[in-house]
């Protein structure tokens, strides 16, 4: 296996990224707005890897796959459906498994850098 450099933005937390519009399934007016960049790594499961930001707002997570992220910028609150809430702001590193749903409120433009694995596929 050879080492690979991964060509995100060269400064995460000051790269000017790609609109991405708003989120699927907003809870609050106006929507919250989606900016990033992301890449597919040439792996199984192919894992995506990118920079994300959301500006201030609620939305539902409909995100499938498991994720990593590391908070460059911002804060939020996630709530995942049955949980208790939980913070995040800058610095922090979470794993949200696979088909982790609820809400998110973010009260501060967020940014992060994160990872998507894909679910493994039975057989």
């Amino acid at each position: 296996m050879t080492i690979q450099k991964l060509e995100l933005p060269s400064t995460a937390a000051t790269s000017v990224l790609e609109d991405w519009g708003p989120v699927g399934l907003p809870l609050s007016e106006p929507a919250c707005q989606l900016r990033g960049v992301k890449m597919v790594l040439p792996m199984a499961n192919q894992p995506e890897v990118g920079v994300w930001e959301c500006s201030s707002g609620r939305y539902r997570r409909q995100v499938r796959s498991s994720e990593t992220m590391h908070v460059i910028s911002g804060e939020a609150v996630f709530t995942p459906d049955g949980g208790s809430p939980v913070s995040l702001k800058p610095g922090d590193v979470y794993f949200f498994p696979a088909e982790t749903m609820g809400t998110w409120e973010i009260q501060a433009t967020m940014r992060k850098v994160y990872v998507l694995f894909q679910p493994v596929q039975p057989g």
